[in-house]
């Protein structure tokens, strides 16, 4: 009997009526985007589930919102940030015309080192994108002191960090600003989406009016800006979806140790990273780190063969991707890519598929 795939991830679907139901109002009154009473929803939802002091804006998707939060906060020249993370954390300030300079990460958190972080910083220097990658928090007290002192933007990238807490708060109330990822593959999503939160409210006040075209209303236009606004049907998905978050969580927890119990007996793959103190994690992903990439091509070679598809997250790292100067100057980062590798994870994986998965990955070993 052929069995099924099992991909890295499968997106969330809350109960097809909790959406609908949703839906009949957008039907009813509808207003189907430019700032709906669902987006509106949404946004005053949002910092009261993650306990978040700051306001949030919705977005089109995460790229968007860290552009806006870049055009906002008017960095230019050069920006400092991390070469193991998703593409976009690089792209976007690229798309924006800035200069893209990598600094190395911990080997323990994977996050940005602040040491790397700080003997990069020159005179073109105006801002830090640090990645909470994975869900791990970055140095937020090393970081900040160095944004301090050499006058930076600090901003995060949070994709992977919802519902995160750190330090007894949201992971979102550090940094000069963040971005939130709700792709369709987070632990909470909207389908396609994201959000921005700041601390300052005059960067809040510009992507307000950024994210809709320039206009401050209706009527009046502001200045120059994009359409990075979220539709009525993307909020109802995230306010269905959202009920059901301590269901999803849940579940992924006990994936999560079940995975470390069973690497428990491994000598050659280990949790990828150490989570960093004072931190409620979010069980977002479950990467694992092999001594060696031939060792990590043979288990992927072994997972495929049962149809079980983990992925590379992140590989290549980003200065090997991006023409610059900093190819060879991220060897942490290099070598962490080459033998990292994220095991299938989602509310939707059954005892059985999780049972598969180990005995692949044993084999493997």
């Amino acid at each position: 009997m052929a069995t099924a795939p099992i991909q890295v991830t499968t997106p969330f679907l809350p109960e097809f009526r909790a959406y609908t139901d949703l839906l009949q109002g957008v039907w009813e009154r509808n207003h189907l985007t430019n700032q709906g009473p669902l987006v509106r929803e949404l946004e005053s939802r949002i910092p009261t589930h993650l306990g978040l002091e700051r306001p949030v804006l919705c977005v089109a998707n995460g790229g968007l919102g860290l552009q806006l939060l870049l055009k906002a906060m008017d960095v230019r020249g050069t920006v400092i940030t991390t070469p193991f993370s998703y593409v976009a954390t690089s792209s976007c300030p690229a798309w924006e015309g800035l200069d893209v300079r990598f600094a190395d990460i911990e080997s323990d958190h994977l996050t940005l080192d602040p040491a790397a972080v700080e003997a990069s910083i020159d005179s073109s220097s105006e801002a830090i994108i640090a990645t909470h990658v994975f869900g791990n928090p970055c140095a937020v007290d090393s970081l900040a002191r160095i944004a301090d002192k050499h006058g930076l933007a600090l901003i995060y990238d949070a994709a992977h960090a919802w519902g995160v807490r750190h330090q007894g708060k949201s992971i979102l109330s550090f940094g000069h600003a963040s971005m939130v990822s709700t792709h369709a593959t987070k632990l909470f999503h909207t389908v396609e989406g994201g959000f921005v939160t700041a601390a300052a409210p005059d960067v809040m006040d510009r992507v307000e009016w950024m994210r809709r075209f320039g206009h401050k209303d209706n009527d009046s236009f502001h200045g120059i800006g994009i359409n990075a606004k979220m539709s009525e049907m993307h909020a109802a998905m995230g306010l269905a979806v959202m009920d059901r978050l301590g269901e999803i969580s849940g579940r992924r927890e006990k994936i999560c140790q079940t995975y470390k119990e069973a690497l428990a007996n491994q000598s050659e793959i280990r949790p990828a990273f150490a989570l960093r103190s004072d931190t409620e994690w979010n069980h977002s992903y479950f990467p694992v780190l092999f001594e060696s990439e031939k060792n990590l091509l043979r288990a992927v070679q072994r997972m495929g063969q049962d149809d079980i598809h983990p992925r590379r997250y992140f590989y290549p790292c980003l200065n090997q991707s991006f023409s610059t100067d900093d190819r060879d100057g991220c060897p942490v980062s290099s070598d962490i890519s080459r033998r990292i590798l994220c095991l299938p994870l989602s509310h939707a994986l059954t005892d059985a598929e999780l049972a598969r998965v180990i005995r692949a990955l044993g084999l493997a070993a």
